[in-house]
């Protein structure tokens, strides 16, 4: 697993970590692209049925307090509302029979939806 580089802290992670599987599908969709300037844009949003839900898209803006994570050239960015329901949330990419798509283990989340997609 690829993380972010650090010295060493017993603190929890401030940020989110990408797993090698989840950074090399991140960087074949920019290149589907076409586009070098992207990054994986990570946010935390009102909605979903457990009171807040994720969202991952890419995105070429800089924000006021965004914290940026680079993974292997992999660049992934935070903005500072959500970053601290993100902290040390693992994103992982599946491709088996029984999920699909890009998941998100969140140790701050207190309960979450059976689709996954919400926490609270």
């Amino acid at each position: 697993m690829t993380t972010p580089a650090q010295t060493e802290s017993t603190e929890a992670p401030t940020t989110v970590i990408l797993t090698d599987v989840a950074a090399q599908k991140v960087k074949a969709l920019i290149e589907q692209e076409g586009r070098d300037d992207l990054r994986l844009r990570v946010a935390v949003q009102p909605g979903g049925c457990s009171g807040l839900r994720y969202q991952l898209f890419f995105d070429e803006r800089s924000l006021d307090g965004d914290v940026i994570t680079d993974f292997d050239g992999v660049e992934v960015v935070v903005d500072r509302m959500s970053a601290p329901y993100l902290g040390g949330a693992t994103i992982d990419f599946a491709d088996r029979i029984d999920a699909q798509g890009f998941t998100i283990d969140n140790p701050n989340a207190g309960n979450s939806c059976a689709c996954g997609d919400s926490f609270s």
